[in-house]
């Protein structure tokens, strides 16, 4: 088991290969690697991230096989099923660091806020759970100046909507919050750079 300091400085070197276009992804994924893993895993990291087909975490971080567990919805959102799957990722495989990963022009962002200018009577109940997850952060920017720039209102309501996953499962489960208290799990937020592929941490 690796510290989530360690972790997080790994995610960020294996960023910084994807970015420079240094990947080693054959090698992680070879047979020889499956065979590793064939019969447990020990990843090092968690990652909570949006289902966009343009952000696999495995590449953005250039990981391989076994290296990382991922759970994936649109927006990156925090419902029942997703803290379950933090929760039986950290205390099963000792994994110490949970990144809530969302990224620019984010289309469930883009719903939300098109539904509370606009509601739709066409919405299925579905969307619409994932939309009422997201509502509250945007919710909060549309009572400020940013709801006259469209643009940096969905930049904002992007981090906004990690930063409210992200204090989610630390404040919303025993199970975490005893094992942040305890055991030094962390949980951080990031944006994903469509335009650059360069991940910005929210450390704090």
């Amino acid at each position: 088991m690796i510290s989530a300091s360690e972790a997080l400085e790994r995610l960020k070197r294996g960023n910084r290969r994807f970015v420079d276009d240094r990947g080693g992804r054959g090698s992680l994924n070879s047979q020889e690697r499956r065979s590793e893993v064939a019969d447990s895993q020990e990843p090092f990291a968690i990652i909570l991230g949006c289902s966009d087909s343009r952000v696999p975490a495995e590449l953005v971080f250039d990981q391989g096989l076994g290296d990382l567990f991922v759970i994936r919805v649109a927006g990156n959102i925090v419902a029942p099923s997703q803290v379950g799957s933090v929760e039986f990722a950290a205390d099963r495989f000792g994994t110490r660091l949970v990144v809530v990963l969302g990224h620019t022009r984010c289309g469930a962002i883009q719903a939300t806020i098109e539904e509370l200018g606009r509601p739709s009577v066409d919405q299925s109940r579905n969307l619409r759970s994932i939309v009422n997850r997201v509502r509250p952060s945007v919710e909060t920017l549309l009572e400020t100046e940013l709801r006259h720039d469209p643009e940096a209102l969905a930049h904002a309501a992007v981090k906004a909507n990690v930063l409210s996953s992200v204090d989610h499962l630390r404040n919303g489960s025993e199970v975490l919050e005893q094992l942040i208290r305890n055991q030094g799990l962390r949980v951080v937020g990031a944006e994903y750079s469509l335009e650059t592929g360069v991940v910005d941490f929210f450390e704090d």
